[in-house]
């Protein structure tokens, strides 16, 4: 099926009490058993509900069309999009391994890597997504190569393929976050040989700013029996590959992330974003069209100094762009304004545009990443993740184009005219 159709049809469960259409919010903490038995044939085999905390039927569900959108062997949601990196490095990482990781992930991200994982015994190298870069470093502790599907804010796309070639070669990781993948709607970075995507549902999935989630997914691959927590036998006295196969990376994710952890998603909020997902591909398609057109018309101003957008000629990520991304070159675009810092507050200072950290929603959010989401970095760390003092990100939606012209006219006119 077609990614529009799976997007409306898959994981409607059937429902033979009432003939609903659409998704019901099973709003409860623990499921009966019938017998002693059967609560103990669903806590030994998982197979089953028994509290949500670790299952849902809402949340199975949101699962199931995830794993159809983006051709996964599975998913795993949870409660929002750092709780899926933090799950899914935590599956795959132990005191003593390493990680390398693009400069230019998203400020949680980077965050995360340095403070928490850090301080667990683990070295994280900070390069380039390139096959080069990351071979460079590259070595026998090894255990994920992390990189975003574009970066934030950077918009730098990574060379995935031969990220991919690499890491299989050397038997590690890829994961990526296909949070500006749009759940599959503009790329499936699994397609192209990654082994785990995450993603922030709170995003495009959600597409209106008002819920939180988080998804891991994964492919099919051998690669886990290269884990010794895939094949060594668990406090069970089960040997994970053994019994899940392929599956295995995925039920540590949700051992850890959701029964142990508790990063558990809400089952209100992934009926929110299961019907989101019904609508993705359209909101993307008119946003990636709104932005085009916006990128083309912020490089004819003279108060912006330099425009970066996939969809330009001459972009640094239009090659890859073209390459990986469908539908569009997405609805992600950042300018740097004359005048510099200066030159940012007095632009937003009189701007009528939404001003807010959020990207993916229906409406265009502008955000100064210097200040924000990236202010808690070390200054020569914000540089190389390709973070600048003038530099403003804006998330496009589905307005007029014309109107957020206009809305961006009124902040630009306050901005010095280079000379």
């Amino acid at each position: 099926m077609d990614y529009a159709t799976l997007a409306v049809l898959s994981g409607i469960p059937q429902d033979d009490v009432h003939g609903a259409v659409g998704l019901p919010i099973y709003a409860t903490a623990a499921y009966q058993f019938e017998n002693l038995e059967d609560g103990a044939q669903r806590f030994a085999t998982g197979e089953g509900y028994t509290y949500a905390r670790v299952q849902n039927p809402t949340v199975a569900a949101l699962e199931a069309r995830l794993m159809a959108l983006e051709n996964a062997v599975g998913a795993v949601a949870l409660a929002s999009g750092q709780a899926a990196s933090f799950a899914a490095l935590l599956s795959l990482l132990r005191s003593g391994d390493e990680v390398i990781a693009s400069p230019g992930l998203f400020g949680g991200t980077v965050g995360l890597l340095n403070q928490v994982f850090g301080l667990m015994g683990i070295k994280v190298h900070f390069v380039a997504p390139e096959v080069e870069a990351v071979k460079a470093v590259l070595n026998e502790k090894t255990r994920v190569v992390f990189s975003e599907l574009l970066g934030n804010p950077s918009l730098e796309l990574p060379d995935l393929s031969g990220l991919a070639a690499l890491c299989e070669a050397h038997q590690v990781a890829l994961v990526v976050d296909n949070t500006f993948g749009a759940v599959g709607a503009l790329a499936r970075p699994l397609e192209q040989g990654a082994h785990v995507v995450t993603h922030s549902l709170t995003k495009w999935a959600s597409g209106h700013g008002s819920v939180l989630g988080g998804a891991v997914l994964s492919r099919p691959t051998d690669l886990w029996q290269h884990y010794p927590q895939f094949t060594q036998p668990d406090l069970q006295g089960r040997v994970p590959w053994e019994t899940f196969g392929p599956r295995c990376f995925l039920e540590r994710v949700r051992n850890l992330g959701l029964s142990l952890g508790g990063m558990v998603l809400s089952p209100f909020n992934a009926y929110l974003l299961f019907q989101g997902l019904e609508t993705v591909e359209l909101r993307v398609e008119r946003a990636s069209s709104n932005a085009h057109q916006l990128a083309l018309w912020l490089q004819q101003q003279p108060q912006v100094a330099w425009v970066r957008y996939p969809g330009l000629p001459g972009d640094p990520a239009q090659a890859r762009a073209e390459q990986y991304l469908k539908g569009g070159f997405g609805s992600m675009l950042t300018f740097g304004l004359e005048g510099g810092l200066k030159g940012a507050s007095r632009f937003l200072s009189r701007l009528e545009l939404l001003q807010a950290p959020n990207v993916g929603d229906a409406r265009t959010l502008l955000v100064h990443p210097w200040t924000t989401t990236h202010a808690r970095i070390p200054e020569a760390a914000r540089r190389a993740a390709g973070v600048r003092p003038e530099m403003i990100r804006c998330s496009v939606g589905l307005e007029s184009p014309g109107d957020i012209q206009t809305l961006l006219e009124q902040g630009l006119a306050w901005v010095p005219v280079a000379t």
